[in-house]
């Protein structure tokens, strides 16, 4: 019974490894489509969405099934438990990598670009790299690399507040750029949740392998300094 549940816990990995890749790649190439108004490239983060959350679905599905047959305890119960909140964390993923698509589609259709002062292309690079390291941390069951990784959110939340006061601007020079400011806006806001998520998913890994819950209790800093 205990290899079985052991065989089982390694195919959930790999599950949730499966949707984690397609996430990291929406959210690649819903930015590529914004970024180069590429209107069937984002059509295609859309349209996969769906797919997305049927594997998160099935994640699921699967999580409760093993509690129900096995009926895990202590880091066994614990990982279930963390699988089934960071597959909730990738679906949210998922929904935001399809809004940034949606603001690509209305990019494409219109003549004005994205200002650019705006760079986007660093705030991807650092929100991906923020969502592979908390992935990263998970599979490796690595709380202190979680917990590093948890001290770069800042980074990601100060370009989404300079990627405003950048649009602000060019809405105050150029008011015929209004719409392309508000979708950069909007973009950097979803970006920003993105790093969020990743955040959480850090959070739950070091509840996976200490037991603590760590939000909003300030006991994080401290152990890791």
């Amino acid at each position: 019974m205990r290899e079985h549940l052991h065989n089982e816990l390694i195919r959930l990995k790999r599950l949730l490894a499966g949707v984690a890749a397609a996430v990291e790649e929406a959210v690649s190439r819903a930015v590529a489509a914004a970024a180069g108004r590429d209107a069937l490239l984002a059509q295609s983060v859309i349209d996969n969405d769906e797919t997305i959350d049927r594997d998160e679905v099935f994640v699921e599905e699967e999580c409760l099934k093993i509690l129900a047959l096995h009926q895990p305890v202590a880091g066994d119960l614990r990982y279930i438990i963390c699988c089934i909140k960071v597959n909730a964390e990738l679906e949210r993923i998922g929904d935001l990598a399809v809004n940034i698509a949606r603001c690509a589609l209305e990019l494409s259709e219109r003549d004005d670009a994205l200002p650019e002062s705006i760079d986007f292309a660093s705030m991807e690079e650092l929100t991906r790299r923020q969502l592979k390291l908390s992935l990263d941390a998970l599979m490796s069951n690595d709380a202190p690399a979680a917990a590093e990784t948890l001290r770069r959110d800042a980074e990601i939340d100060a370009f989404e507040k300079n990627t405003r006061r950048l649009a602000f601007a060019v809405m105050r020079r150029e008011p015929s750029r209004s719409a392309a400011c508000v979708d950069a806006i909007a973009i950097a806001g979803h970006l920003e949740r993105i790093g969020d998520c990743a955040t959480n998913i850090c959070e739950d890994v070091i509840y996976l392998e200490e037991g603590r819950i760590v939000r909003h209790d300030g006991a994080l800093q401290e152990k890791f300094d």
